[in-house]
């Protein structure tokens, strides 16, 4: 058995049934990050090998933990985990070594897994591409002169490459699912309120970002979802909903499946990403679900002018303590900053209307339709000496994220999204596709992508 590519779920069976040690799974994670991590760049400050194989034994040892009992994780890099430094790939953190884990961290700590280090992100988790002056660029493990995506890049490079069998992400723009599309792996942002965030600071008006799992298949997708999820009673919007492990696949027969494709000709796309998805699905089809194209059902300059206005107001919110230090912060973090800064109060209510008007509309499709969906980027992995795209077949971008603006008709209303892989193009680089639905259907939508993953058996394709 091959355990840098087996599921999670066979590795916490074996473990459970003395079939495995979690001594051996450690050692055997240390050699393949010891392997492959130098070229990759995706583990970072990772822990000293004899203390965590010591941590292994004594797991060994002791009682079941929990359902991750004895698994390694790398934790993403804009959470704190005690005792392990966390930069947020600044040079402003990049001592800050904390003494509490935040509650994500907690709740997977608590439930048996190892944290073993960290996931490489870029600096203050905006961009979706995964450098920083810490800790430098994740290479994707496809084409190492590529960029990994991100935030969550650092994760979705370590499960595709073997390191990790489960991770652990964040999404705002797109930073679950963007860097699953391009590592062939999958990415689940859940609806908006499952995952708890971290208690700290304001509770109730950034309802925007969301942390959320990823993995190599939907099924591995459950066990972490269902350890990170419920409510937190220090937290206004906990959502206490059901478990959704194990994850099974869907009936597919009689769904209806939208497929919203370039919302009508507002998104552009490089060659080839848009034909890719449309083959894919023909699965579904095949599956017995009817799929049909959907007109663009909202205005996107509404959504996009709605999402600039409220994106700007959170980062601006997180990062406004660092002001006095702005020079120390990337162009992109000040351009956030001085943008939300200057806000009225008038704008961001206009935003929100924006957002509500878009929910009700969302709201209605999806009685229309069992699942939507949309391709997962709209470029192709670009190099990884370039910052961001500044241009898509020829129409500029106006800003440095909006080449992922098909990630925000999602984002902006919270909506519960699984990014699945759709195949390769002509270059060999891996490319995905979302499947999302209503708010609270976060197990239909994995039911979904297990019957895609049971027909495909994506990931097909590994790394070399």
């Amino acid at each position: 058995m091959d355990l840098s590519q087996t599921t999670a779920i066979d590795l916490l069976n074996a473990i459970a049934a003395g079939r495995l040690s979690a001594e051996e799974l450690m050692q055997t994670t240390l050699d393949r990050i010891a392997s492959v991590n130098g070229s990759a760049n995706a583990i970072v400050a990772l822990r000293d090998p004899d203390e965590l194989l010591a941590e292994a034994r004594a797991m060994d040892a002791g009682p079941n933990r929990g359902p991750l009992h004895g698994l390694p994780i790398a934790v993403k890099d804009l959470v704190n985990v005690a005792g392990i430094v966390t930069s947020q790939g600044s040079p402003i953190f990049k001592d800050h070594v904390p003494q509490k884990d935040d509650l994500i961290a907690a709740r997977m700590r608590a439930a048996g897994a190892i944290l073993i280090g960290k996931t490489n992100v870029p600096e203050f988790g905006l961009g979706s591409h995964t450098f920083n002056p810490v800790y430098g660029a994740t290479r994707n493990p496809y084409d190492p002169t590529r960029t990994s995506g991100g935030s969550s890049g650092g994760a979705a490079v370590a499960l595709a490459a073997g390191m990790v069998a489960l991770a652990d992400g964040s999404d705002m723009m797109g930073s679950l699912r963007n860097p699953a599309a391009w590592n062939n792996v999958y990415g689940f942002r859940p609806s908006w309120g499952r995952v708890p965030s971290e208690p700290a600071g304001d509770g109730y008006l950034h309802q925007l970002s969301t942390l959320g799992p990823m993995a190599r298949s939907p099924e591995d997708l459950g066990p972490l979802l269902d350890v990170i999820s419920g409510p937190d009673p220090r937290q206004p919007y906990g959502d206490a909903s059901s478990a959704v492990s194990p994850v099974q696949a869907a009936d597919m027969r009689g769904l209806r499946i939208g497929w919203l494709d370039d919302w009508g000709g507002a998104y552009p796309f490089q060659d080839g990403i848009r034909e890719l998805c449309r083959d894919a699905l023909d699965v579904f089809t095949q599956l017995g679900a009817e799929v049909a194209p959907v007109a663009a059902p909202f205005p996107a300059d509404r959504i996009w002018d709605s999402w600039v206005t409220l994106r700007a107001w959170s980062v601006a919110a997180g990062l406004a303590e660092l002001s006095e230090n702005r020079a120390a912060l990337k162009d992109t973090a000040q351009w956030e900053l001085d943008r939300g800064l200057a806000l009225t109060a008038m704008q961001v209510h206009e935003a929100s209307v924006a957002r509500s008007e878009w929910f009700r509309c969302a709201a209605a499709l999806c009685q229309e339709y069992d699942a939507l969906i949309l391709p997962s980027a709209q470029v192709w992995p670009f190099a990884i000496e370039t910052p961001y795209p500044t241009a898509i077949a020829g129409t500029a971008m106006d800003t440095y994220h909006r080449w992922m603006e098909v990630m925000v008709p999602v984002s902006l209303i919270g909506l519960p999204c699984l990014s699945v892989p759709v195949g390769f193009g002509a270059e060999g680089l891996p490319m995905g596709m979302q499947v999302f639905g209503p708010r609270g259907s976060d197990a239909h939508i994995l039911s979904i992508g297990a019957a895609y993953h049971a027909a495909t058996r994506w990931p097909q394709k590994r790394p070399a």
